[in-house]
Formats: structure tokens, C-alpha cells, sequence
């Protein structure tokens, strides 16, 4: 019995593990995933003239005390306020692709506003993340600093949750 038992488990376990059961994908199949995200990501990036830094440029940056603006477009009561990236601003940016400003995808809040926290100079140094690198809420808002006329903007892909992978400080709205 106790055989047949161990049989069992052992068939259980290699039916689950195996890369072909249904409930799982296959390393193949998230590869797939992957290079979709990665196209869509370059794509986005080329397409709206701004760049890409990791959490490790930006933290080197905020390390050596470049001025900069560094907006984070996630909602406040959700995310915002519970972490952030120290010195972070927020402004709310929809997901969906933000083509047209429409006051009610960025919480109420004009094109006016979101170049009033960005500031007076062009050439100031944006820094634009939301949660994770499939979220779009950092490419519209680097999308429209950059139709707003600044110069040097990136898109901190990785987000928050990459900041917190790489174990960096965050911090609260109190």
C-alpha cells in the first residue's frame, strides 16, 4: 500500500511540475509574454522621444543630488501614499494610452498643473514610473511631458515594485 501510495504522489507531482499541464505555462510560453512586453515597451519609448533609466540610474542620480523631478503616476490613496520613491510628486495618469488630456483620467488635473509641477526649465531632468514594467501610467506621463515641451525625460520601467526589488528606501505620506 504504502508503495502505491509513493506511486501515486510521484505521478501527482510530475503531472503538476510538468510544463504541459494546462493550469501552468510553459518557460516557452512566458518567453512569449516577455518579448511582447519588451517590444511594447520599445516601441512606446521610440515612439514617444523620451528614454528609459533603471533603479539603479536613478538611485546613482539621487545619490549624487541631480535636480530633478521625479513623478509618480499612481493613484494617491491606493499606492501613492502607502510608498513611493523618496522625493517622488504625484500626479495621477490613466492606464489606457492618454492621447487626447482628458481631465478625468489624471484625477481633475490640467495640462497647466502637470507643467506647473514639472516646472519652468526644459531641460530639468523628468523621471516618470508607475508600479511595474507592464503599467502604462509612466508612458503617458512621459509622453505628455514630453509634448509639453521638456527635453530630457525618462520612464523608470520597473516602477515601484523595481524599486523595492532592488531594496531601496521608500517612503509615506504620514
Amino acid at each position: 500500500m504504502k508503495k502505491i501510495a509513493v506511486l501515486v504522489v510521484t505521478l501527482l507531482y510530475l503531472l503538476v511540475a510538468s510544463p504541459s499541464f494546462a493550469l501552468f505555462d510553459s518557460k516557452f510560453e512566458a518567453e512569449v509574454t516577455k518579448e511582447a512586453e519588451a517590444v511594447k515597451l520599445f516601441r512606446d519609448t521610440t515612439a514617444a522621444g523620451y528614454g528609459l533609466i533603471t533603479g539603479a540610474e536613478l538611485k546613482k542620480m539621487m545619490d549624487e543630488g541631480k535636480d530633478m523631478v521625479i513623478i509618480d503616476t499612481m493613484p494617491y490613496e491606493d499606492s501613492y501614499k502607502k510608498e513611493h520613491v523618496p522625493g517622488a510628486l504625484q500626479f495621477l495618469f490613466p492606464i489606457p494610452d492618454m492621447k487626447e488630456w482628458d481631465a478625468k483620467d489624471t484625477g481633475g488635473k490640467s495640462q497647466a498643473d502637470f507643467e506647473a509641477m514639472l516646472g519652468p526649465d526644459k531641460d530639468k531632468t523628468i523621471v516618470v514610473y508607475c508600479g511595474f514594467v507592464k503599467c502604462t501610467r509612466s508612458h503617458n506621463g512621459a509622453l505628455w511631458a514630453k509634448k509639453l515641451g521638456y527635453n530630457n525625460v525618462y520612464r523608470f520601467p520597473g516602477g515601484i515594485f523595481g524599486w523595492k526589488g532592488l531594496d531601496y528606501p521608500i517612503e509615506k505620506v504620514q
